[in-house]
C-alpha cells in the first residue's frame, strides 16, 4: 500500500485533507493532490482557489467557498476571511448567526463520515495559517493529513526566470513583509544572499526601504512579480534603489490592484540582465494574448490546450447551436440499417455526427457492437476521440490533409470482389458540403447521405464578451471557418481592427475579407491545430520585432487609443 493512500474516513468525524492548490498555475497540482480531489465530498476554499481545484473534484461535490465577494479575498496571512457557505450547485445559503471561522467550516463539513478537502494558496505550512485549522481538527478528533504545494515564494521566482540558487550556491532567506520584525529586517540586511520577499505591490518599496536602512546597498538588483505562473503574470526589475521611480514610471503605481500579494526577489540572481535569457514563462510567443475561439468547449478542447501552452488566454464563444433533423425518420431508417447489414462502410466528419447516432443507439438500446462488421472512417482527431470513447476503433483517418478531400485521397474504390456491400452512411450537418458524396459515388460507391444533425446559429454571448470583440479586447480571434465568421459577425459584431485575424485557409479567408476584416495570419494546411502554430509563430516574431526595435513588448489589445490600423482592400 502506498504511504501516501487514501485513509479511511471515520463513520462519524469523517475525514480533512489540507491541501496545498500551488501559486496559480492549475499544472503545479501534485498528481496527490488531483487524486484527494477526486474523492472529495465536500471543497472548502477561497475563490480563486476553488478556480484552480474544481475541474478536478467529482461530479456534484459540495462546496464551501470561504469568501463571498472574490474582490475581497485578502492575502495568504492576513487573517480569517468572510465566510459563506453554498452548495454544489453555487446557490448562496445563509450562515445562522455570525459567521463561523475556517476551522469551525472545515469540521461541520467533516460530519457524517463526509471526506472535506480544505484547499489553500501555495502551500499550507509556508503559505497561510493551516497550521491551526489542523489544530482545531486534531482537538476535535477529526482525522487529517496534509499534501504539500508548490510555495508561492518558489514557484513564482521559477516562472519569472530568476533562479534562486546556482552552482556557486547562496544563503537563501524567505521574508514576509506583513509580519517581519525589525530584527528580521536586519539579519536578512547584513546577508548578502538573495532574499524572498512576500509583499504586496504598494508596499514593495517600503520593504526595499527597509532593506537598504538594514545595510544592503541601493544598488542590489531586485525582481517584483504580480499574479506568478498565471497568464497575467508581469514583472519588473530595477535596485532596491529605483525600484519606487520604476514602479512611478510603468504607470503600475498608484493603482486599485496596490494590494494585490507579489513575489520580490532580492540579490544578483534576479539582474535584469539574467532575467533576459531565464525568463522562459514571459517570453512564450503569445504570452497574455486573449484569443478568442468561436466554437464550443467540446469542440475547442484540445485548441485551447494548444493555446495555452503558448501562454494564451482562449475564451470560446460558441457561433452555432446544434438541433436534431426536423424528420428524424431518415436517421432512424439509416441507424435500421446498420443493425441489418445495409452498409459497407460509415464515415464520420464532426464530433456532432459521432453524438447524434449515439444518441440514436442509446434511444434503439444498441451500443458500439452494433458497428460489428462495419468499416468506420474519421475526419479529424477530435472525431476519432469521440468515436473511441463510444467504443469505437477508426479504420481509416486521413494520413494527410483532415478533410473530406484528404479523407477522400485515402479511401478505397468499390471492388465487388473484395466488398460484398457497396453503400455507405453519411451521417452530417444539413448545411455540409458535396465534396465526399460526389467523390465517394466517383470511386463507385453507393451513399445514403443523411441530415444527423442541424446547425443554427448560437444565441449572442453576455454583452461583455461582445463590447470585448467590437472593442479590441480581444488580441486575437481563430477562424476555422467561413460559418464561424458569419455568424460570428452575425451573433457579436465585427472584430476591433486592432484584434489579429488568423483563417484556417483560403475560402475562410474570403469570407473574412468580404466582412471588412484584414486577415494577418493564415494557417500553412486546413488545420486548427496547424492554425494555432501559425499565429504563434506569428506572435513570436511579433515579439522579437519589438525587443530588436528597442520597444516594450505588447499585446495588440494594448495599442494605444487612436492607433488604427487601416485596412487592406487588396
Amino acid at each position: 500500500m502506498s504511504p501516501t493512500a487514501l485513509p479511511a474516513a471515520g463513520p462519524e468525524h469523517g475525514h480533512v485533507t489540507f491541501l496545498g492548490a500551488g501559486p496559480g498555475d492549475p499544472g503545479l497540482l501534485t498528481l496527490r493532490a488531483v487524486e484527494a480531489l477526486s474523492n472529495a465530498d465536500v471543497l472548502v476554499a477561497e475563490h480563486e482557489v476553488l478556480d484552480v481545484i474544481r475541474t478536478h473534484a467529482r461530479q456534484g461535490v459540495s462546496v464551501v467557498q470561504t469568501d463571498a465577494d472574490p474582490s475581497s479575498v485578502s492575502p495568504p496571512g492576513t487573517g480569517t476571511p468572510q465566510l459563506t457557505v453554498v452548495d454544489g450547485t453555487s446557490t448562496p445559503a445563509a450562515v445562522p448567526g455570525a459567521a463561523p471561522d475556517a476551522a469551525h467550516l472545515v469540521m461541520e463539513a467533516a460530519r457524517g463520515g463526509r471526506r472535506v478537502v480544505r484547499a489553500v494558496s501555495g502551500d499550507p505550512g509556508l503559505d497561510t495559517c493551516a497550521a491551526e485549522e489542523m489544530l482545531a481538527c486534531a482537538a476535535a478528533g477529526v482525522p487529517f493529513e496534509v499534501v504539500p504545494g508548490v510555495a508561492a515564494a518558489v514557484g513564482v521566482p521559477a516562472y519569472a526566470g530568476v533562479p534562486l540558487r546556482d552552482a556557486d550556491g547562496a544563503d537563501v532567506r524567505f521574508v514576509d513583509a506583513r509580519a517581519a520584525s525589525e530584527r528580521c529586517w536586519s539579519e536578512v540586511g547584513t546577508s548578502d544572499g538573495t532574499v524572498v520577499v512576500s509583499t504586496t505591490l504598494d508596499s514593495v518599496a517600503a520593504a526595499a526601504a527597509e532593506l537598504v536602512s538594514a545595510g544592503r546597498k541601493p544598488d542590489t538588483p531586485l525582481s517584483v512579480t504580480i499574479a506568478g505562473t498565471t497568464t497575467r503574470q508581469r514583472t519588473w526589475t530595477a535596485t532596491l534603489g529605483t525600484i519606487a521611480q520604476t514602479l512611478k514610471q510603468a504607470k503600475v503605481l498608484p493603482s486599485p490592484d496596490g494590494g494585490r500579494p507579489v513575489i520580490a526577489v532580492v540579490g544578483e540572481r534576479s539582474a535584469a540582465a539574467r532575467r533576459d535569457q531565464l525568463s522562459w514563462f514571459e517570453s512564450k510567443p503569445l504570452f497574455g494574448w486573449k484569443v478568442l475561439v468561436p466554437r464550443t468547449k467540446e469542440q475547442a478542447a484540445s485548441l485551447s490546450d494548444q493555446l495555452r501552452s503558448y501562454g494564451a488566454v482562449p475564451h470560446e464563444v460558441p457561433t452555432i447551436a446544434v438541433e436534431p433533423p426536423r424528420t428524424p425518420q431518415q436517421m432512424e431508417r439509416a441507424v435500421k440499417g446498420l443493425v441489418t447489414g445495409r452498409y459497407e462502410w460509415i464515415a464520420f466528419t464532426s464530433v456532432n455526427a459521432v453524438k447524434a447516432v449515439r444518441e440514436k443507439f442509446e434511444e434503439y438500446g444498441l451500443d458500439a457492437r452494433a458497428f460489428a462488421g462495419i468499416k468506420v472512417a474519421a475526419v479529424g482527431e477530435q472525431t476519432a476521440k469521440a468515436l473511441v470513447a463510444f467504443g469505437v476503433k477508426p479504420d481509416l483517418v486521413p494520413s494527410g490533409e483532415q478533410s473530406a478531400a484528404g479523407l477522400l485521397e485515402d479511401w478505397p474504390p468499390y471492388d465487388p470482389v473484395f466488398d460484398p456491400i457497396d453503400r455507405v452512411f453519411l451521417p452530417r450537418a444539413d448545411i455540409a458540403t458535396e465534396t465526399l458524396v460526389a467523390g465517394l459515388i466517383d470511386l463507385g460507391w453507393e451513399v445514403d447521405d443523411v441530415t444527423a444533425y442541424r446547425t443554427v446559429r448560437a444565441s449572442p454571448p453576455p454583452a461583455e464578451t461582445r463590447e470585448a470583440i467590437k472593442g479590441g479586447g480581444f488580441d486575437a480571434v481563430l477562424f476555422t471557418s467561413s460559418s464561424t465568421v458569419r455568424n460570428l459577425v452575425g451573433i457579436a459584431g465585427k472584430p476591433h481592427n486592432v484584434t489579429v485575424i488568423a483563417c484556417i485557409g483560403p475560402a475562410t479567408a474570403k469570407t473574412a475579407e468580404e466582412h471588412g476584416l484584414r486577415v494577418d495570419v493564415m494557417a500553412p494546411e486546413p488545420s486548427v491545430h496547424k492554425l494555432a502554430e501559425a499565429l504563434a509563430d506569428f506572435g513570436m516574431k511579433r515579439r522579437a520585432a519589438a525587443l530588436e526595435a528597442g520597444d516594450p513588448v505588447t499585446r495588440p489589445s494594448e495599442r494605444r487609443p487612436g492607433a488604427r490600423r487601416r485596412r487592406s482592400t487588396t
